[in-house]
């Protein structure tokens, strides 16, 4: 997914300034962002209350849409370097297309990760035939300096490991570990990702790790996390220090729960990049403009997104801000 902004700004983030040692309590507000001709989105990374949860660096949340009579998600390609992106659905169905060959149906339940590494182009799209109902989050993941320039690729996982856990608690993961489940997607960083489904009357406790920073993102019912309930489209920060998160739920329910150890190196992130300075951010912009490195998008039936103008001001990496 792409950020169509035609003015974003440049966030800046990493390092362990804004990082809570302690568990905490941030319940963070989403921005309403238009996403191409029929899909609203709430953006809820990066926020002016918090900028990055271990290596998640980018979260949007839309629908549950009814797009019956909408051509649904439309995003035409676009470039992406220094990240990975993640697909994840609970109704409808995204086509991927990228500049690596790759075709994929992403569906509920299934994993679609692609790691930009050096440069990389996608597009996303209902089918043409598609469901009633479009719902999901697509979240972005900062790749570390090591790693950042490798060959772009894509992966789908259609089986993930579960955890069912008492109380009506049960949990896909998917990516990193979650109580002795690990996820077959690539990381690069210590993170995870779940979503935790609960059943009406669930009380439970989930093992978490006291070094990780976690966020809940609510996808459906009143959650309620650490004694915070959540209406669906609600991002909580949590900090770090715990050892077990405590769930309670009094009608069927789900969220995201993501975590990672905090992410400490410097990185700036304008549209779809993330550099370590304001020359690697123009020179992708300028590589994406005359049709270089990033690749060719087969198969999509539309012009390619051009890239916005670039802040007047140069972009520095000053770390992790509040």
């Amino acid at each position: 997914m792409s950020n169509l902004d035609v003015r974003p700004a440049a966030t800046v983030c990493g390092g362990r300034y804004d990082v809570t040692a302690q568990p905490v309590r941030e319940l963070l507000a989403a921005k309403q962002v238009p996403l191409g001709e029929s899909t609203m989105v709430r953006r809820l990374l990066p926020n002016l209350g918090r900028r990055m949860v271990g290596a998640w660096c980018f979260i949007d949340h839309y629908g549950p849409d009814d797009i019956a009579q909408e051509p649904g998600m439309q995003v035409p390609p676009h470039p992406h370097m220094g990240l990975q992106t993640v697909s994840w659905l609970h109704d409808g169905e995204v086509l991927h297309r990228d500049s690596v060959g790759s075709l994929q149906t992403v569906r509920p339940g299934e994993l679609g990760l692609m790691t930009s590494g050096r440069a990389i182009a996608h597009s996303e799209e209902s089918p043409r035939e598609h469901a009633r109902l479009l719902h999901g989050a697509q979240l972005w993941v900062a790749l570390p300096d090591g790693d950042r320039h490798i060959a772009p690729g894509w992966e789908h996982h259609a089986e993930l490991p579960r955890v069912t856990g008492g109380g009506g608690l049960r949990a896909t993961v998917i990516l990193g570990e979650l109580d002795g489940a690990a996820s077959p997607g690539t990381t690069f960083t210590p993170l995870m990702g779940a979503d935790i489904a609960l059943a009406a009357g669930t009380d439970a406790r989930l093992p978490v790790r006291s070094d990780f920073e976690y966020a809940a993102l609510t996808m459906s019912g009143e959650a309620e996390v650490d004694g915070v309930r959540l209406a669906p489209g609600s991002l909580l920060y949590l900090g770090c220090g715990r050892t077990e998160l405590p769930l309670r739920a009094d009608v069927d329910s789900a969220f995201m729960l993501l975590g990672g150890e905090p992410f400490e190196e410097k990185i700036v992130m304008w549209w779809n990049f993330i550099g370590r300075s304001h020359d690697e951010i123009a020179q992708a912009r300028e590589d994406w403009a005359a049709g270089t490195r990033f690749g060719t998008v087969h198969g999509y039936d539309g012009n390619p997104l051009p890239a916005p103008e670039l802040p007047p001001v140069p972009l520095k990496a000053r770390g992790r801000t509040r």
